[in-house]
């Protein structure tokens, strides 16, 4: 990249200098790989670090004139202030309890999840995705839940076409992998019709690993072998990947989601 980092922690403390020039009166911290915190509100970078690396000659140019539309005079604060506009926008993704030691609690958006787990909500925009907090959801007049049932409902009209690539081991296990690569594939855990897409291909109840926030895999319960050897990877996913959300498997039924324990009896880190 021309004049920008290529990688990606570099890439996005590099967009925070930026903005701090721009516009100095920010709070801005780098709190991930690819995440600022702005004024208080997360900004995912993913898009815009993916635009740059299409066209790296450009790469100045391109999160400049992205930096000058997103935050020029009171754009930044009136973003999303409509509800009509975030609506059909309004997305889920999965977090470890861990963000709130670095983000108010009070101030996100979320509802509980199992091992150990939240639900945050995020507006899908073109070039980033940016957190919903708990003074748009008290100005749009809506509850958490109320959030969870939008972003559930825009979950599942996402992608109904989803490519789901099925695996099965020598020894019988079966695995369905979801790569889509944007964003959303580990919240594809919280699809309404998870349990009867795979269901049958899984043989019933199932497991799902979402070790990482790009990382979707659904297993089998056996057989032993074949499902320790998973939950080793899945393991070495959440301590290697950016993004990382649980080393525990989350287990689907025809009634809901349940937590398990954690993975060879370590607790996630």
């Amino acid at each position: 990249m021309a004049g920008m980092p290529r990688e990606p922690e570099a890439f996005a403390e590099a967009v925070a200098q930026m903005l701090r020039k721009g516009q100095p009166s920010y709070s801005v911290q780098l709190i991930g790989p690819r995440e600022l915190l702005v004024n208080g509100r997360r900004l995912d970078l993913d898009n815009l670090h993916r635009m740059v690396n299409h066209e790296p000659s450009r790469g100045q140019e391109i999160v400049g004139h992205y930096l000058d539309q997103l935050f020029a005079g009171d754009a930044f604060q009136s973003l999303c202030s409509s509800l009509d506009f975030a609506r059909p926008r309004i997305m889920p993704r999965i977090q470890p309890q861990r963000i709130f030691e670095h983000l108010s609690r009070e101030m996100v958006a979320h509802v509980p999840f199992v091992n150990d787990t939240v639900i945050v909500f995020v507006t899908d925009l073109p070039q980033m995705t940016v957190s919903i907090t708990t003074e748009q959801c008290l100005q749009w007049n809506l509850c958490f839940d109320e959030l969870d049932l939008i972003a559930r409902e825009n979950l599942d009209r996402y992608s109904p076409e989803l490519a789901i690539q099925f695996v099965e081991s020598k020894e019988g296990g079966r695995a369905a992998i979801v790569c889509e690569h944007d964003g959303y594939d580990a919240a594809r855990l919280l699809l309404t019709d998870l349990h009867r897409r795979l269901a049958p291909r899984m043989g019933g109840d199932f497991f799902v690993a979402t070790p990482a926030r790009d990382m979707f895999v659904a297993m089998s319960h056996g057989p032993e072998p074949f499902l320790g050897r998973l939950r080793d990877r899945v393991l070495q996913d959440f301590k290697r990947l950016p993004y990382p959300i649980s080393a525990e498997l989350f287990l689907v039924t025809r009634d809901g989601i349940a937590g398990t324990e954690p993975i060879n009896g370590q607790e996630a880190a």
